[in-house]
Protein backbone atom coordinates (compact mmCIF):
# COMPACT_ATOMS: atom_id res chain seq x y z
CA UNK A 1 0.00 0.00 0.00
CA UNK A 2 1.25 3.71 -0.57
CA UNK A 3 2.85 5.76 1.95
CA UNK A 4 2.50 9.79 2.39
CA UNK A 5 3.88 11.81 4.62
CA UNK A 6 2.04 14.81 6.63
CA UNK A 7 4.00 17.52 7.44
CA UNK A 8 1.70 19.54 10.48
CA UNK A 9 2.31 21.37 13.98
CA UNK A 10 3.04 19.25 16.51
CA UNK A 11 -0.67 20.14 18.10
CA UNK A 12 -2.45 19.16 15.59
CA UNK A 13 -0.42 15.77 15.17
CA UNK A 14 -1.25 14.97 18.91
CA UNK A 15 -5.12 15.48 18.34
CA UNK A 16 -5.14 13.15 15.31
CA UNK A 17 -3.38 10.32 17.59
CA UNK A 18 -5.89 10.92 20.21
CA UNK A 19 -8.24 11.26 17.98
CA UNK A 20 -7.80 7.85 16.02
CA UNK A 21 -7.12 6.13 19.28
CA UNK A 22 -10.76 6.79 20.34
CA UNK A 23 -11.64 5.32 17.11
CA UNK A 24 -9.28 2.45 17.79
CA UNK A 25 -7.88 3.10 14.52
CA UNK A 26 -4.21 3.61 13.51
CA UNK A 27 -3.46 7.07 12.75
CA UNK A 28 -2.98 6.29 9.09
CA UNK A 29 -6.13 4.27 8.52
CA UNK A 30 -7.80 7.70 10.50
CA UNK A 31 -6.43 9.99 7.64
CA UNK A 32 -7.40 7.87 4.92
CA UNK A 33 -11.04 7.34 6.13
CA UNK A 34 -11.32 11.11 6.51
CA UNK A 35 -10.22 11.62 2.80
CA UNK A 36 -12.14 9.28 1.85
CA UNK A 37 -15.01 10.72 3.36
CA UNK A 38 -14.86 14.07 2.17
CA UNK A 39 -14.26 13.06 -1.41
CA UNK A 40 -17.28 11.12 -1.06
CA UNK A 41 -18.99 14.29 0.17
CA UNK A 42 -17.90 16.22 -2.65
CA UNK A 43 -19.22 13.74 -5.08
CA UNK A 44 -22.53 13.65 -3.61
CA UNK A 45 -22.50 17.56 -3.60
CA UNK A 46 -21.58 17.67 -7.28
CA UNK A 47 -23.95 14.76 -8.30
CA UNK A 48 -26.86 16.49 -6.71
CA UNK A 49 -26.08 20.20 -8.26
CA UNK A 50 -25.89 18.16 -11.47
CA UNK A 51 -28.69 17.29 -10.82
CA UNK A 52 -30.69 19.93 -9.85
CA UNK A 53 -28.91 22.00 -12.83
CA UNK A 54 -30.18 19.46 -15.35
CA UNK A 55 -33.65 20.21 -14.17
CA UNK A 56 -36.01 23.04 -16.36
CA UNK A 57 -37.83 23.60 -13.14
CA UNK A 58 -35.10 25.79 -11.95
CA UNK A 59 -35.65 28.42 -14.82
CA UNK A 60 -39.56 28.66 -14.13
CA UNK A 61 -41.17 29.26 -10.90
CA UNK A 62 -43.63 26.51 -9.64
CA UNK A 63 -47.59 27.22 -10.33
CA UNK A 64 -49.63 28.68 -7.77
CA UNK A 65 -52.40 26.69 -5.79
CA UNK A 66 -55.02 29.21 -7.05
CA UNK A 67 -53.78 28.80 -10.49
CA UNK A 68 -52.79 32.55 -10.30
CA UNK A 69 -49.57 33.62 -12.26
CA UNK A 70 -46.72 35.30 -10.50
CA UNK A 71 -45.61 39.09 -11.17
CA UNK A 72 -42.96 39.45 -13.48
CA UNK A 73 -39.68 40.55 -12.32
CA UNK A 74 -40.31 44.39 -13.93
CA UNK A 75 -43.37 44.17 -12.03
CA UNK A 76 -41.99 43.58 -8.37
CA UNK A 77 -38.99 45.99 -9.41
CA UNK A 78 -41.26 48.98 -10.71
CA UNK A 79 -40.10 52.04 -8.12
CA UNK A 80 -42.64 54.41 -10.31
CA UNK A 81 -45.72 52.01 -9.35
CA UNK A 82 -44.61 52.06 -5.57
CA UNK A 83 -44.44 56.25 -5.12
Amino acid sequence: MPSLTINASEDVLQRLRVEAASRRLSVSRYVGELVKEKFMNNDAYEQAMADFFSRDAYLSPPEREDGRSWPAREELHDRKALR
